[in-house]
């Protein structure tokens, strides 16, 4: 039996939560062509069938599995968080790892060395390795001895909406920039107020506030621009309101300084938008020269003289909708099961 480690779904509107989603189902549909390992998926009590009675599901348990998980049916574990507390023992072990980001942003030292001891401790338990990126794969090698581990790079799907489009309950009045992610220092929204200057242009940032003090930065540096007025800050939102915002802004924005693949410029990437980064970590490995970017330091008056090119450049024609849409569905979450798969009968055949 090979199980599938969704645990990290407990948190809706997360990237973790988007990841397994996806990969689930895809690897779910991987699993009938391969019937000779049955696949299973450990799931949070409360997402028990979310997929349907065709799915095996294992249950969660936060006191005991944390201290001590054992099934001797279980030929191969896939944990698909780096900093997971659900390790079984006596099993062969893919581990995927998303990103390094703690080497990109400003942490205490005695936590970057919790963090490092943590992965560490798990990358001697795993039989392979996998990195959601190139950038990410090299910062594995840069700073953890896997000896004689492989790690191999699968990049995530592009996470396809069949479901409904809806308005959000506020809609922009006016032409709108748009952005997704949770509210932390790493993902630099702060820097974008300025792009608002001498325009009419509204911001929506969209996302969990799971910063405060982030949060009031932004504000802060809107204030600064006197823009105040045109940013907003919604919170997390349904994936039905988000499509919408991805379907009708008129540039989507990504700013972040630390990233281990990027899954919202892909998104954006699908319905052809003219997509802005930063050349931070593995954004512009996945953006290529499909997305536009900002300069590394981010200074404000070059990242306005930078959009304004790059919107003038992609609605006069230089950029074909069409490629980027191509580009970004080419990250396919059926091709990153079938990959996923291929470890999964590697390792156990080893």
């Amino acid at each position: 039996m090979i199980i599938f480690d969704c645990e990290r779904m407990r948190h809706a509107n997360c990237g973790f939560f988007s990841f397994c989603n996806y990969l689930a189902q895809a690897l779910h549909e991987e699993a009938r062509q391969n019937p000779e390992y049955p696949l299973s998926f450990y799931m949070p009590r409360k997402l028990i069938g979310l997929w349907g009675d065709d799915y095996r599901y294992m249950k969660t348990n936060h006191f005991l599995h944390k201290h001590f998980l054992y099934n001797p049916n279980i030929t191969l574990w896939h944990s698909c968080c780096q900093l997971t507390r659900y390790m079984p023992l006596r099993t062969r072990i893919v581990q995927t790892i998303h990103d390094l980001n703690y080497l990109y942003e400003p942490v205490p030292q005695e936590e970057k060395q919790c963090i490092i001891k943590r992965i560490g401790k798990h990358i001697e338990k795993v039989s392979q390795i996998v990195a959601i990126s190139e950038w990410t794969k090299k910062d594995i090698l840069n700073n953890f001895d896997v000896k004689d581990r492989p790690v191999r790079v699968i990049y995530n799907g592009c996470n396809v909406w069949n479901g409904p489009v809806e308005e959000p309950k506020r809609k922009p009045a006016r032409p709108f920039l748009f952005s997704i992610s949770s509210m932390y220092p790493k993902k630099n929204f702060h820097v974008l107020a300025c792009l608002l200057k001498d325009n009419d242009y509204e911001l929506i940032l969209a996302g969990a506030h799971n910063s405060p003090e982030y949060v009031r930065q932004i504000y802060e540096e809107a204030a600064r621009w006197q823009v105040t007025d045109r940013i907003h800050l919604p919170g997390a939102i349904p994936e039905s309101e988000k499509h919408w915002y991805l379907r009708h802004c008129t540039a989507f924005l990504f700013p972040s300084i630390a990233e281990g693949f990027g899954l919202p410029i892909i998104e954006a990437m699908q319905y052809g938008k003219p997509v802005f980064l930063s050349t931070h970590t593995c954004l512009p490995e996945i953006g290529k020269e499909y997305a536009y970017y900002f300069n590394y330091d981010f200074d404000r008056e070059v990242m306005r003289s930078e959009f304004r090119k790059g919107l003038d450049d992609f609605y006069n024609g230089h950029k074909d909708p069409e490629r980027i849409k191509a580009h970004a569905l080419s990250f396919s979450w059926e091709n990153t099961a079938k990959q996923y798969w291929e470890v999964y009968k590697e390792v156990i055949n080893r």
